[in-house]
């Protein structure tokens, strides 16, 4: 079975220090880079990722929070990318190992790719949801407002709702779009019902996440 090692293996040759500079700057500075970039990053863990199929739960998060703890950034999305192929290894019982990645070197990357995961592992279910949406991290609370996104018709479209209600007065950036982004996401299933929430409920949301809510319906182009 391979390790972190092998990831770390496979992107050392990739590093360009010329491209550091402009993702530290995207990044606003937070986190040190290889300068790898997307494509050719997943182009080279594929081998080493597919390798992993099968594994246990245990030894996902295990190979996952080994990268996580590195510095550069590419190498919490490697761990992204690793738990993102390998998500139907995982069950509700994982969870919690999985949330504790939100919390850790948080930033909106990290945390929507986590979403996602989430998202997947969940299967239309919202197991851990309801604390998530209470939590003192926004990041958590981000979780808890993404966690649907792309599932259609298995949208629970009263919990989104209640959701961004529930946050529609934070000041946060991230929660009011992340609010928008969802709300906009659910809209290419059920236009109507979210044009006629945004109209119900404008003033208990913020002027981003309704902007972003109605960029594909007419009545807020």
């Amino acid at each position: 079975m391979p390790t972190s090692k092998d990831i770390i293996s496979a992107l050392a040759p990739l590093a360009d220090a010329s491209r550091v500079p402009a993702m530290r700057a995207y990044m606003r500075e937070q986190f040190p880079f290889l300068g790898i970039p997307t494509p050719a990053r997943r182009e080279a863990l594929k081998p080493a990722i597919r390798a992993f199929k099968g594994a246990p739960p245990a030894e996902l998060l295990g190979i996952a929070d080994e990268l996580w703890r590195l510095p550069e950034r590419e190498y919490q999305y490697a761990a992204l990318d690793l738990m993102a192929a390998h998500w139907k290894q995982f069950s509700a019982g994982d969870l919690p190992e999985l949330l504790a990645f939100v919390m850790r070197k948080s930033w909106w990357d990290s945390v929507d790719g986590m979403a996602a995961i989430i998202g997947d592992v969940l299967r239309f279910g919202h197991d851990g949801m309801d604390q998530a949406i209470k939590h003192d991290s926004f990041w958590m609370r981000r979780i808890a407002l993404l966690h649907q996104l792309g599932w259609r018709g298995k949208t629970d479209e009263m919990r989104l709702f209640r959701y961004s209600l529930a946050l529609g007065h934070e000041n946060e950036f991230f929660i009011q779009k992340a609010i928008g982004w969802a709300l906009r996401d659910y809209a290419r299933h059920a236009p109507h019902n979210v044009a006629h929430f945004i109209n119900e409920n404008k003033a208990s949301l913020s002027k981003l996440s309704v902007r972003e809510a109605g960029k594909h319906l007419a009545p807020f182009a």
